[in-house]
């Protein structure tokens, strides 16, 4: 008996899979006899130019096909569930968690902690170590697989497993020697906690992850995110303009200490550091090419390079003196930065007024200023009575993920409804952001016309 069915969803059109009909609903139970564990099992053991894949069919029919192709050549085959396995769950009960903050009574998928070492080569995610195998390690190893995203938090051990609620933690950490030994690619994370891992403690672990350079390429410092829900959790404080300073202090130092000795700047503050110190974001340089963006670390700064980019490439207009009221939405963080490049469009096109609404998130808490956390509910309660114009933009990550549907399950056409106006996503580009607003300044002038 195999101890994994893995249920094909569906078959790519000219496929080796279609011309060997192989179909949806039926299930690849091993290549060349050995049972598949998970996708990157299945991608490794059909890179050869031969191999023997059993199927079973749905009645029951088991298929023994001897497949000749070249070597990396697909099979065209696409599974009901993408990893081929379960997801791990994480067993950390971590200070800084931000699922532990939300209020009950959301949708179950967003209680779910996962802490999959898989979901980090397939989707980035951050991972702590501790719900790793030796087995898990040797196979990232074997099957070469990078980057692999790692939570560090600290580098001390003892602190680690506080921070973390768990014995294994700082133990965990000898894993990233094997990894490192093994020449695997490795980004890193640390959540910074006033009181906690800052100050010497963030020093400490800047100075020991430096010694895995190259093969840690960078590591980011983001301030940890505190939501109004935290009754009976670790009693945690934001973080100040004078702290926010110190720790760009820190920051910068090793910047220049590693661009010295190794090329790169290595570590990385999240864009919340420049803005709570009130100082200017660093020059595009410093970014080392946006290895960090999905931590928020330079995030603004390609924003306004893209943005301002498309601008100059842009085809002016002069004004015909019929305006234009458009409307964009957005967080508390990127509110000013919004603001400025909507005053540039209006200076480049007169006709186009733009007003700019900073989003209070009254939802989880004035403290989380990021626009993905927003909530269609404090968007909708904000912007009612507002001059919105002929269209509202919103940036596309207040948006659950290939969906039209907020955080609190709020879809797009119901705000559209409340607020009488239609809404525009902007993609999270610079070049979509002036695209969107002059798409959109057309749409609304075709249909004055008509």
């Amino acid at each position: 008996m195999m101890k994994k069915e893995h249920v094909v969803k569906s078959i790519k059109p000219g496929s080796i899979a279609q011309e060997l009909e192989i179909g949806a609903g039926d299930k690849i139970l091993s290549i060349d006899n050995t049972e598949i564990e998970d996708i990157f099992d299945y991608q490794f053991l059909i890179q050869d130019d031969y191999i023997e894949v059993l199927v079973e069919k749905p009645d029951g029919e088991q298929w023994l096909l001897e497949i000749d192709k070249e070597p990396d050549e697909d099979l065209g085959i696409e599974f009901e569930n993408g990893l081929m396995d379960e997801y791990r769950h994480c067993h950390n009960r971590c200070i800084f968690c931000f699922i532990d903050q939300m209020p009950k009574g959301m949708r179950d998928t967003l209680y779910f902690k996962d802490d999959d070492s898989r979901l980090s080569f397939l989707q980035g995610n951050y991972v702590t170590l501790t719900n790793m195998s030796e087995h898990d390690i040797d196979r990232i190893c074997r099957y070469r697989l990078s980057p692999i995203n790692i939570s560090f938090q600290t580098m001390n051990p003892e602190l680690r497993c506080r921070m973390l609620n768990n014995r294994f933690a700082g133990e965990a950490l000898k894993k990233v020697d094997r990894l490192y030994e093994a020449d695997i690619i490795m980004n890193g994370q640390i959540v910074l906690c006033k009181g906690v891992n800052d100050g010497e403690e963030l020093d400490f672990s800047i100075r020991e992850l430096t010694k895995y350079l190259p093969n840690l390429e960078s590591v980011s410092v983001v301030p940890v995110g505190l939501s109004k829900f935290r009754d009976g959790l670790y009693p945690l404080e934001p973080f100040t303009k004078e702290d926010a300073r110190e720790v760009l202090r820190t920051i910068h130092r090793y910047q220049s200490e590693c661009y010295k000795k190794y090329g790169t700047h290595f570590i990385h503050a999240s864009d919340e550091w420049y803005i709570l110190a009130e100082e200017e974001l660093p020059e595009q340089e410093r970014y080392d090419g946006y290895l960090q963006l999905e931590n928020g670390v330079g995030m603004l700064r390609l924003l306004l390079e893209e943005f301002q980019d498309a601008l100059g490439a842009a085809n002016k207009k002069e004004g015909t003196g019929e305006r234009t009221v458009l409307s964009v939405a957005t967080g508390y963080l990127a509110y000013p930065y919004i603001q400025n490049m909507c005053r540039k469009v209006t200076e480049c096109y007169p006709d186009i007024d733009i007003r700019v609404y900073a989003i209070r998130n009254d939802f989880f808490g004035e403290c989380i200023t990021v626009s993905g956390l927003l909530t269609g509910q404090d968007i909708r309660d904000q912007l009612k009575g507002r001059e919105l114009g002929g269209y509202l933009l919103l940036p596309q990550n207040v948006l659950r993920s290939g969906e039209s549907v907020f955080l609190d399950d709020l879809t797009v056409a119901d705000l559209e409804e409340t607020l009488q106006v239609p809404i525009y996503i902007v993609k999270s580009s610079g070049y979509d952001f002036l695209d969107s607003i002059l798409a959109a300044a057309d749409s609304v002038a075709a249909k004055r016309r008509e």
